[in-house]
């Protein structure tokens, strides 16, 4: 007979033990996408090098027992604005400068508006199509896409807004735009087999950041409101899908070859709007260090939603304390029932194609070593 306490068995996402989603590119394709920018190969050669090293990848995620993958984002330059240019509308443009994160800098890239914002076709859906087949019926096959609050807010950008408004003086016809492309996407990648998506999103990592809130406060912004506009939008998007696509959220705060954003600061000033949100399945947090604060804000947490713990860092190989994890799990307890919880690295190892300073060696062992201490809790 089960009690309320009893560990149960995840069947789908997110598991017990789980990742983000994106992988250290390997040489082999990280040669190919050098001779592909160079002219010295096309980009059917270019994908079939991708081919083989996903079908290699989604091998190794089985082998180290995970039970959903990814393509690693081996076909992705960056882990949300490469998605944005798929739409109708939206052109990759480059910029004076880029992503600032603590002691580096990104490629001065971005996602601007040329027109109305539109679905026609995505080129992640025939992405999928190949993952969902390498994969096989023993694992899940997971999607990863930036949130529609991410997309709102690089149109939002400073070098952004002007363009944004010129094409949308209306607000709200700018975000219900937003809303219809992003739905028809996920039922895109629903047709082609998908039935776990997960949605990535910075937006939140930024709100609940010490130094950002200040700075919006300073131009007149009401970090409170803009949240919720963020909420509404991402709620609108996973609202009357189909019920079997179970659809989870990653809050970034930060994963730039080894780099973070902002200085930090805990989920309570956010915490009641995001996890007040409705249809997520799950919540995949970062609590790899003390930049997010401590477990309280879990206590908003609807009572049929999981969170999954980013307790170990993806930005570096070595190994966490397991004395150190068992803790922090212990505390969490405090705050949401052990059933309810998963473990994960607090981000992918790789959000853009530049990747974390850790080797692939380094990388898979800190996922067997994940994979160790759930099996030891929830045996």
């Amino acid at each position: 007979m089960s009690t309320q306490t009893e560990p149960k068995k995840r069947t789908v996402t997110p598991f017990r033990y789980d990742i983000v989603g994106s992988f250290l590119r390997p040489p082999a394709l990280k040669e190919a996408r050098l001779k592909f920018k160079n002219g010295d190969i096309n980009a059917e050669q270019l994908r079939e090098v991708e081919d083989d090293e996903i079908v290699k990848l989604v091998q190794k995620q089985k082998e180290v027992g995970l039970q959903a993958v990814t393509d690693g984002e081996f076909r992705r330059s960056w882990w949300h604005l490469d998605f944005f240019w798929g739409f109708d509308g939206v052109e990759r443009t480059i910029i004076d400068q880029g992503y600032q994160f603590t002691g580096a800098e990104s490629r001065p890239e971005t996602a601007r508006l040329s027109g109305k914002i539109s679905y026609s076709s995505h080129p992640f859906v025939s992405d999928y199509t190949y993952l969902k087949e390498v994969a096989g019926e023993d694992v899940v096959a997971r999607q990863a896409i930036p949130a529609a609050a991410q997309f709102l807010f690089e149109l939002d950008r400073a070098e952004n807004k002007e363009s944004t408004k010129l094409i949308y003086p209306n607000r709200e016809e700018l975000i219900s735009d937003i809303a219809k492309a992003y739905k028809a996407s996920i039922l895109a990648f629903y047709a082609a087999g998908c039935r776990s998506i997960q949605i990535d999103d910075c937006t939140w990592g930024a709100l609940c950041d010490e130094q950002f809130m200040e700075i919006m406060k300073q131009i007149g912004v009401d970090v409170a409101e803009y949240a919720k506009e963020f909420a509404k939008l991402n709620e609108e998007v996973v609202s009357g899908l189909p019920d079997d696509l179970v659809v989870t959220t990653h809050v970034c705060r930060g994963n730039y070859v080894s780099t973070y954003a902002g200085v930090g600061g805990g989920y309570e000033p956010i915490a009641k709007t995001l996890l007040n949100i409705n249809n997520y399945t799950g919540y995949y947090l970062e609590f790899d260090t003390e930049r997010a604060g401590d477990f309280k804000p879990l206590r908003f947490l609807k009572d049929n939603q999981l969170v999954v713990l980013g307790l170990f860092s993806s930005k570096f190989g070595e190994l966490e304390s397991k004395e150190d994890i068992l803790k922090r799990i212990e505390e969490a307890k405090q705050h949401v029932d052990l059933n309810r919880i998963c473990l994960s690295p607090q981000c992918g190892f790789a959000s853009t194609e530049e990747g974390n300073h850790l080797t692939e060696e380094q990388q898979w062992r800190k996922l067997a070593y994940i994979k160790e201490i759930a099996d030891e809790i929830w045996n």
